[in-house]
């Protein structure tokens, strides 16, 4: 796990995400860890808001399916309004 660290493509990806550029892949990368942070928040959205009515692994399912669906065109707006903010 120590050697992914001394390759140059590794240290170049991660030194760009914490610098806060953006190119395709760190956008790409933001993109997957919002995903997966809406559906753990989706989740546990669905089981207070409907955990005792449906059942808490149902709601659970049902949250996690759902929350990315309005997420992720307002990550893709913000991104493509952030590169193009970035350029001017």
């Amino acid at each position: 796990m120590r050697d992914i660290f001394t390759y140059s493509n590794v240290i170049n990806f991660i030194t760009s995400l914490a610098d806060g550029e953006l190119n395709i892949a760190t956008e790409v990368s933001w993109l997957i860890i919002a995903l997966i942070l809406s559906m753990v928040g989706g989740a546990i959205g669905g089981m207070l808001l409907a955990g005792k009515d449906i059942g808490y692994q149902f709601s659970a399912m049902l949250g996690a399916l759902l929350a990315p669906a309005g997420v992720i065109p307002a990550i893709l707006l913000g991104l493509a309004t952030l590169s193009l903010l970035t350029t001017y």
